[in-house]
């Protein structure tokens, strides 16, 4: 006898289910697993040798944490008041680094792409063909020249040879250029002047909030270049008083190589647990606006 074919309600009657079903994967779990454990390796290694006195960092086992002596707290005073307190001094020159140039290449970033994005004028192909260039040309490429030329105008060794060039990310833009194309509708902007909104007021009150995500995106990679940069800060500073973490840290490791200088590798470590904390705490609490819309018009309605 046929019977006709289950329902949905009757295959959720039944113990089954009505949605799609889900693909299992053993290779993709596996190499999922694999990039956690090469990932978390590093970290797990700084934390726990950031615990450790300086001879314990070559009398015990890297990845184990010395039976001796638990000594986190003690490195993290010392690192904070070694050499007058000078990591606090390198902390505040990478703060100012990341808020007026990364800060600032978000602002010019956005204006930019939604500027290429919504508008049209004479070169706008050009100026998307030097984008993408640029994009293309690796940072280490124009530090030279970029170093003469900084030279010539008497900005080397001060803050503005390292803000400066931050201001400008060719990625962001690109980033934004795209986002704004996709995210904003034509016809409310449209509305917005009908009403007699003005060009920056409609960006302000409307564009923004609809560009969140991608504003937020493109400053996440511009804190992340800027709080990171060393190749920059090393060939354009050569006063300590302005170095940020990264050169900071790296002149305290080579001390152990120069005459009479002192060995701080219990410092070195604790300052680069220290140091990536506050990217970690960015990228935790910004995690909500970037992935609110990753997938903004993925959808059809």
């Amino acid at each position: 006898m046929l019977r006709p074919p289950a329902t949905g309600s009757a295959r959720a009657r039944a113990g089954g289910s009505t949605g799609p079903r889900r693909r299992r994967s053993v290779v993709l779990t596996g190499l999922t697993a694999i990039m956690l454990v090469y990932s978390l390796i590093p970290l797990a290694w700084l934390v726990i040798n950031a615990t450790k006195t300086q001879d314990g960092l070559f009398t015990s086992f890297g990845l184990w944490f010395d039976d001796g002596r638990f000594a986190l707290w003690d490195n993290v005073r010392a690192t904070l008041t070694y050499d007058d307190g000078i990591f606090l001094r390198w902390l505040g020159n990478t703060v100012l680094y990341v808020v007026v140039g990364a800060g600032g290449a978000t602002v010019l970033a956005a204006l930019a792409g939604y500027g290429l994005a919504k508008f049209d004028f004479p070169g706008r192909r050009a100026v998307f063909a030097v984008v993408i260039g640029a994009v293309a040309v690796p940072g280490t490429a124009l530090a030279v020249p970029t170093f003469l030329m900084f030279s010539r105008m008497g900005l080397t060794n001060t803050p503005w040879s390292v803000i400066i060039p931050s201001l400008i990310t060719p990625f962001g833009l690109y980033l934004m250029w795209t986002f704004a194309d996709q995210a904003i509708p034509d016809e409310i902007l449209e509305a917005a002047r009908v009403d007699g909104a003005s060009e920056l007021r409609t960006f302000f009150t409307i564009c923004v909030p609809m560009l969140a995500p991608g504003i937020v995106t493109v400053l996440l990679f511009s804190m992340v270049a800027t709080w990171n940069n060393y190749f920059l800060p090393l060939i354009m500073l050569k006063d300590p008083d302005w170095y940020p973490l990264t050169l900071g840290l790296n002149a305290w490791n080579a001390q152990a190589a120069t005459a009479g200088g002192t060995a701080v590798f219990n410092l070195v470590i604790t300052g680069s647990l220290l140091t990536i904390l506050p990217l970690l705490a960015a990228f935790l609490l910004l995690q909500r606006y970037w992935q609110s819309g990753l997938a903004a018009g993925s959808v059809k309605q």
